[in-house]
């Protein structure tokens, strides 16, 4: 709809060349000398004059929404005909004054689609003008024409080497070329009084062809003009009639009906469609745009009050540290590649940990490698495939302590993390952590952009509804449970895709504070290739989906589920699952105005953005103590992964609402990520 209104508002095609005049060696003396009315549809040209004491009323380059009614209605006001010359952008836009000025008995001619200069165009494009032209004026009134003004003429005696071309092959496309005797010059708004004096012939009695326009810009004076010049002519004995019946000719116009006018109202409904698209996107724009700054604000704002609370020298989540024992789930299928690793670093834990790798049926070996670790503290529990909830469940039923760390069998902890994610249980009210999952892989571009929707759009988010007291999701590679708490929800569901968001909400409604600890890093491998990226974030998509439907009586009930459903619900749902719906008018809005103009305040708009969100991602690097050097693939980033995004999400919409279903997908691991850094910030040669 967009590129169709760009067309029809005369931008992507606009030619705005003028030829300054050429010799007139080949124009036929008698056409230079002839009338304004040049018919050269036979083989020898024929020019034609008004007769005298009649006017022919000409208006170019309409018609106008503002002008054009009031030009129509001073004609009617004083009994007056003319010729309306409109151009095909504009009738396809205001059919209606088109069909007005037939049924009011004017005529209409053609004045090209696109108003350019024919003489720098291909016999192709001028065929194009026309039939375009045509196509308009069939959709608007159900009628053809034989007359046509071309853009930027005046006498006939104006024709040179360059025009006279042009004007004998529009002749064999069977129109009639009509010129003026005299030029207002209205467009330059030079008086009432000077336009009333152009107007009128030199010699009194003349008959003349008088060029006007209906728009292109303020036609108050041309209005004004007319209220008192009809009278006036009238009042010398002059009429106002349309071109052939000034000429005693038959009528210029030709009815179609069938095929053609189909095609023409197809045409000029098309155009209509888009110009109320265009309304609505813009509106649709100001939403999303209000809705973007209202996330970064958010962000920004709520972000830094939680980092300001973590680096509080006095802040401590309950009277003493936790220390006691802690149990660390590994659900593992067919991980063989990462495993290894995985265990090994929950081995160099600097806290106490009991480690329960719940193999769930892996085929390539998983167990046997875990076993032949023979580390301490950590066993193996297998069982027959049943997905990643089961195992779950399965290994909160083999662990021996209160508290429940969850992580991937493609992550790799940091000595630090277990004991940095479960300190929020010493506060007695604290049902899960989240943790900060950060991408191992980042060398890649795609996992440059990850790490950069990893640390932006997940962990800048979480401080967000960390204060909000509205977590969406503990992340599958780190996260912490109580017990307790985990049992009181009836544990890990396979209701949704996304066992994880599905769980946190299920808490949340039970009355725990879901918190975030920004300090307990887990590092995760992240899908290298777009196919795999696409199957692991449609997953995502459709099982928030999943989530926020299941938990959706939360918004009626009382409690802390009520609170969750009338504060996180709407805000998970509006800025996770709806606004980026929208986002890519941002996005679409940016082409059309580079394509279609004004090329240079679009693009500095889309900077402006750009910038809002770099000032967001450097904001959040700064808090997670990374490197700034992955931001400079954030333009490539908004142009090209977040329009993966975007299908991703309108393929889960798509699938929700058709009721399909999606299965769970096994990404291919690589086991990029061999250890994690031993600090938050990121060090050469680490991975």
């Amino acid at each position: 709809m967009l590129l169709l209104r760009g067309y029809v508002h005369s931008e992507f095609l606009a030619d705005h060349r003028v030829r300054p005049p050429a010799s007139i060696d080949n124009v036929p003396e008698e056409i230079l000398s002839g009338g304004p009315v040049l018919d050269a549809r036979g083989e020898k040209p024929i020019s034609h004059r008004v007769p005298d004491h009649t006017l022919v009323l000409t208006f170019d380059d309409g018609p106008d929404p503002e002008w054009t009614p009031k030009v129509l209605d001073k004609l009617r006001e004083h009994d007056a005909h003319g010729v309306f010359f409109v151009t095909g952008t504009m009738a396809s836009r205001y059919p209606d004054l088109v069909r007005r000025m037939v049924q009011e008995g004017h005529e209409v001619g053609l004045h090209t689609f696109n108003h350019p200069d024919l003489s720098y165009q291909s016999t192709s494009r001028i065929d194009w003008e026309l039939s375009q032209n045509q196509l308009a004026l069939q959709g608007a009134a159900g009628v053809r024409t034989s007359l046509f003004r071309p853009p930027y003429s005046s006498t006939a005696d104006a024709l040179d080497d360059e025009s006279w071309p042009v004007t004998q092959y529009i002749a064999k496309r069977g129109y009639i070329t009509t010129f003026i005797d005299t030029d207002t010059e209205d467009w330059q708004r030079p008086g009432v009084g000077e336009i009333m004096r152009r107007a009128t012939p030199k010699k009194d009695g003349d008959g003349a062809i008088v060029l006007m326009h209906d728009s292109g810009g303020d036609r108050s004076q041309t209005v004004a003009a007319l209220d008192k010049w009809l009278p006036e002519m009238a009042g010398k004995g002059y009429k106002f009639a349309n071109l052939t019946e000034a000429l005693k000719a038959p009528s210029a116009h030709t009815p179609v009906s069938g095929f053609e006018r189909w095609k023409g109202k197809s045409w000029v409904l098309a155009v209509g469609v888009s110009e109320n698209a265009m309304s609505f996107l813009v509106v649709a724009l100001a939403i999303v745009g209000v809705l973007v700054f209202s996330r970064f604000g958010l962000m920004l704002l709520l972000s830094a009050i939680h980092a300001r609370k973590v680096r509080k020298r006095d802040f401590v989540w309950g009277r003493f540290p936790v220390t006691e024992p802690v149990s660390v789930l590994v659900p593992a299928y067919n991980e063989r590649e990462c495993i290894a690793n995985t265990v090994r670093s929950l081995a160099a834990s600097d806290h106490p940990v009991e480690v329960i790798v719940i193999d769930d049926g892996s085929t390539d070996g998983t167990a046997d490698i875990v076993e032949a670790l023979r580390l301490p503290n950590v066993r193996v529990v297998r069982q027959a495939n049943a997905g990643k909830p089961a195992a779950l469940n399965n290994g909160v039923r083999h662990a021996t302590c209160e508290l429940i760390v969850m992580m991937d069998g493609d992550t790799v902890f940091e000595p630090t993390t277990v004991r940095e994610l479960v300190q929020p249980f010493a506060d007695p009210s604290v049902g899960a952590v989240a943790g900060n999952a950060k991408v191992g892989n980042r060398d890649s571009l795609i996992g440059a952009w990850q790490h950069i929707e990893y640390v932006m759009g997940f962990n800048l988010d979480r401080r967000m509804y960390d204060i909000l007291r509205c977590m969406p999701t503990i992340p599958g590679a780190v996260g912490a449970f109580r017990r307790t708490a985990l049992w009181r929800v009836g544990g890990m569901s396979d209701d949704t895709l996304a066992e994880d968001t599905d769980v946190t909400m299920a808490l949340h409604r039970d009355g725990w504070r879901v918190v975030y600890a920004e300090n307990a890093r887990a590092w995760t491998e992240a899908p290298e290739s777009v196919q795999q990226l696409w199957s692991q974030r449609y997953r995502w998509s459709y099982g928030t989906m999943q989530a926020i439907w299941k938990h959706r009586r939360a918004v009626v009930e009382r409690g802390a589920s009520g609170r969750f459903g009338r504060v996180g619900l709407p805000f998970v749902s509006l800025f996770m699952v709806f606004a980026p719906l929208l986002a890519p008018l941002i996005d679409v809005f940016l082409v059309y105005g580079l394509v279609f103009g004004p090329s240079a305040k679009t693009a500095l708009a889309w900077a402006g953005v750009l910038a809002i969100q770099g000032v967001c991602a450097a904001y959040a690097f700064r808090l997670d103590h990374e490197r700034m050097r992955h931001l400079v693939s954030l333009p490539l980033q908004q142009i090209l992964y977040r329009q993966l995004m975007y299908v991703v999400l309108l393929q889960s919409w798509i699938t929700a609402l058709t009721g399909g279903r999606l299965r769970w997908q096994k990404l291919r691991r690589t086991g990029a990520v061999e250890a994690a850094p031993t600090s938050g910030r990121e060090k050469a040669g680490a991975l």
